[in-house]
């Protein structure tokens, strides 16, 4: 699993059928910064999301790639490679908060 911000959209309305009705996000990932624990620093890349938690723009989501995410309910004959399972109400680090969805 893995954390990142949720940056936007994609739209696509040809497509595999067991992609209809699916909503698609574009998503950064976030990474502990290694110099400042204190705080995350964006991933170089973006990737395409099937979202099934109804996350939203900003959100910090969690997210699986691979065969994980085809673990996910309605998902195991789709293709897909990237999947948000969860939207992120904190995020501790050496005992502290350096992610909360209240103050974000």
């Amino acid at each position: 699993m893995f954390l990142a911000r949720v940056e936007g959209s994609v739209v696509a309305t040809k497509k595999d059928a067991s992609m209809s009705g699916r909503k698609l996000l574009i998503l950064r990932p976030q990474l502990v910064d290694d110099r400042d624990p204190t705080r995350f620093r964006p991933g170089v890349n973006t990737i395409v999301a099937v979202d099934s938690v109804g996350a939203g723009q900003g959100e910090l989501v969690i997210f699986c790639q691979g065969s994980s995410a085809r673990l996910a309910p309605n998902l195991k004959e789709a293709p897909v490679d990237a999947v948000i399972i969860g939207i992120v109400d904190s995020v501790d680090v050496l005992g502290r908060q350096i992610y909360s969805a209240r103050s974000a």
